[in-house]
């Protein structure tokens, strides 16, 4: 036995000594072998704060097993998951546990979960690889680890009853959290029995139940969360609160990259309840008792701002310059056939076409906001946050502390979009907490959050296809030219110049083309910061590969949904998903007219995330270009599916989300600053705006496909053939109002 080994026998038998029960760790990754880390890089279990007072399973004794994920049962039975996902809306906190609870037997109302503390090398992601919750993986990268970690916790609670007992463990049930043996009529609940268990031997492999068995999985769960949630109890980032606590409003350069010219700290100073006038290179915080004296406070100081070098940056120069780029050739993501040459050679025609998405904000419920108590030998920092590895160490690296003395007390997060795997805000916190004397809680205005969120890319897309002379494509050329959120956030994953995010479900499209090549070309923006939105690539692609299928669909004269089916043919799961939106939708049946509006159905269907997906949307347009949807009908195949209430939540989310900024968002940039400030030229469908929204969900025990994401991405091109359907105009450009306005 090693030294880290004797290390972790001695910490995790000192837990067992202050209160019993088990502690299980385990690896989302899988076990590795003896001797694929040194033993520096090896992970240690978390401290005994952090697991409470516990005792173990021997796996924690397994050479070369990295843990990054634990099961605790106290002497009540009470089982708690610690693990590094976070609950953003997206309904972990209730499907993890279900996971768990299924194979463990355990009644999930005594199922606890737990977000593991701030630990990049400790707690991470199986296919993200970091502490990150983003990417719709939560299910599909803890769906089997979970099983089979309740499986094994499973087995050593029966065997230590059946050990006290003098029984077989095959004569024993697990119901609910309670272990029976009906010959004796004898019972004991998990906890009575889990101090024993953890001093067995866990299996290395168990069996997994048959899908057709299980009792949780698969059924419509009420949301775990949500009872704190109503009755106000949940706790997130922006509830933060400290004794002394200043709380401070925001001013940023208007221009990225500006700095700080100019502030009237003395006026700021004599409004009520202001305390400081902060200032930092390239913003200003004044801080105050409560919100409203910041916020009037800041207003009194009128900061001025040096501009810099961003001064002049427009919309229109960025397009014009993309525009030019996209003229190059890109690296390639997809290249099969000769589809360069197939597009000018044989019977039929070519057809050429542009298409165009905006820059789009976040706008999240929640505003940015992060509180932290800055001390000479630690900082604590407050926050809701999809990656709080990334901001604990932003914070050390600011701080100069070591990065164990770095806290980050995680929350829940009011809308996470992508938008919080960015860490701008805890740096902007951070910095103005080495200024303010005491405790400090920034907290952003809605228009501070637009103006200066990091955007989803504008992307322009060059598409070229070839029709032959029966209607059907037989070469697809699709090149992609935006920005690299991977270059930046993740460089490793950007291969031989493509950024898979970029073009995922572009170069991957279902639909049996003889030639396709797909390119991509990296173009950076000056004066705005990209990043991740609910989907970024599909988000683009999605309406891009569907718009120009409707297009091919219509110059060959066949209908939308036949045209797809011939295409999709060695891609049955893309398929099932398509006949079900359109039997479900009524697809070629009249829709109920709306005086003095054109009506019209849409489709569309994707494979993203592992999830595969179509939408029928049908619209109405007025004389003056109006859109309104009134109903969506959506067919998902996300493989097993955890808890379908979950999934038809996040399909009418998604859709609402996608729909809102399909019809009437964009992000638009005149002298460098972003023109929109909040939700009055920032639209998000209102209630009586939603449409009506079907979610049919095929039954399948295949892995699981994420579900998070994929809503956002179908909506805009549906939306879009619909519109084609009812007016005759084709919409290659987004937002969808404003290019009818123009028509």
């Amino acid at each position: 036995m090693d030294q880290l080994s004797n290390k972790r026998r001695q910490l995790l038998k000192a837990g067992a000594a202050g209160g019993g029960g088990l502690l299980f760790g385990f690896s989302l990754f899988g076990c590795t072998k003896q001797g694929d880390a040194p033993a520096n890089d090896r992970k240690e279990p978390p401290s005994e704060k952090a697991v409470g007072q516990a005792s173990t399973a021997m796996t924690n004794e397994q050479p070369g097993l990295a843990h990054d994920a634990f099961i605790r049962i106290d002497r009540e039975g009470i089982v708690t998951l610690i693990i590094h996902k976070v609950e953003m809306g997206q309904g972990t906190f209730t499907s993890l546990p279900q996971l768990l609870a299924e194979e463990l037997g355990a009644d999930l109302s005594k199922v606890k979960l737990e977000q593991a503390p701030a630990n990049n090398s400790l707690y991470a992601d199986a296919l993200l690889g970091g502490q990150v919750t983003g990417g719709s993986t939560s299910i599909r990268a803890t769906y089997k680890p979970l099983r089979e970690a309740g499986a094994k916790v499973r087995t050593v609670l029966v065997q230590a009853a059946a050990k006290n007992w003098n029984v077989e463990p095959g004569d024993l049930k697990v119901v609910g959290g309670t272990i029976r043996h009906d010959a004796s009529n004898r019972q004991v609940h998990f906890g009575e029995v889990a101090e024993a268990a953890s001093k067995l031997n866990f299996p290395a492999e168990v069996k997994l139940k048959d899908p057709a068995q299980f009792t949780l999985v698969g059924k419509a769960i009420k949301r775990l969360d949500s009872p704190a949630k109503v009755n106000g109890s949940a706790q997130f980032g922006i509830d933060a609160r400290l004794p002394n606590m200043g709380i401070a409003a925001v001013a940023a350069s208007p221009v990225l990259g500006g700095k700080v010219a100019a502030v009237d700290e003395q006026k700021a100073m004599a409004v009520k309840g202001v305390r400081q006038v902060l200032r930092i290179e390239g913003a200003v915080a004044v801080v105050a008792d409560h919100f409203w004296a910041a916020k009037q406070g800041l207003l009194a100081a009128a900061p001025r701002f040096d501009d810099g070098p961003n001064a002049n940056v427009s919309t229109a120069g960025i397009v014009a310059d993309m525009m030019k780029v996209s003229q190059n050739t890109g690296a390639i993501a997809t290249d099969k056939g000769d589809a360069l040459k197939a597009l000018d050679a044989g019977p039929g025609r070519r057809i050429d076409v542009i298409y165009e998405v905006p820059f789009l904000a976040h706008a999240t419920m929640e505003p940015m906001n992060c509180t932290v108590d800055l001390k000479p030998d630690g900082c604590d920092i407050w926050v809701g946050t999809q990656v709080p590895a990334l901001a604990q160490g932003a914070a050390a690296k600011l701080t100069g502390l070591p990065l164990e003395k770095v806290r980050v007390h995680n929350h829940y997060i009011g809308g996470g979009f992508g938008r919080r795997l960015e860490v701008d805000n805890v740096i902007q916190a951070v910095e103005f907490a080495r200024l303010a004397k005491g405790p400090l809680k920034i907290v952003w205005t809605r228009e501070e959050d637009i103006q200066h969120d990091m955007y989803r890319p504008y992307y322009v897309d060059r598409m070229s296809a070839r029709i032959d002379d029966k209607g059907m494509p037989v070469a697809w050329f699709h090149r992609v030219t935006g920005s690299s959120i991977m270059a930046r956030f993740a460089p490793p994953m950007v291969k031989n110049g493509v950024d898979p995010d970029a073009v995922e479900a572009a170069a991957d499209i279902q639909y049996s083309i003889p030639a396709i090549r797909v390119e991509y070309v990296r173009h950076e923006p000056p004066g705005l910061a990209t990043a991740f939105w609910r989907g970024v690539g599909p988000t683009h692609n999605v309406f891009v590969v569907e718009s120009f299928i409707d297009e091919l669909a219509y110059a060959s004269k066949t209908d939308p949904v036949a045209f797809r089916r011939a295409l999709l043919q060695k891609s049955p799961r893309t398929l099932a998903v398509l006949n079900l939106a359109a039997e479900k939708a009524g697809w070629g049946k009249p829709l109920k007219p709306v005086a003095g509006r054109k009506l019209g159905r849409g489709i569309s269907t994707q494979f993203a995330f592992g999830s595969y997906m179509a939408q029928v949307a049908e619209v109405s347009v007025g004389p003056d270009g109006d859109v309104r949807v009134h109903r969506v009908v959506c067919a998902v195949d996300c493989g097993q599916n955890v808890n379908p209430d979950t999934i038809v939540a996040q399909m009418e989310g998604g859709i609402v989300f996608g729909a809102s900024a399909a019809l009437w968002d964009e992000v638009t940039v005149d002298k460098g600053r972003v023109q929109q400030s909040n939700f009055s030229d920032y639209r998000v469908m209102r209630m009586p705006e939603s449409p009506a929204v079907e979610v049919y969900i095929v039954n399948s025990h295949d892995d699981p496909g994420g579900i998070g994401e994929p809503g956002t991405a179908g909506i805009a091109p549906a939306l879009a053939n619909a519109v084609f359907a009812a007016t005759g105009k084709r919409v290659r450009k987004l937002p969808i109002a404003e290019q009818l306005k123009k028509a």
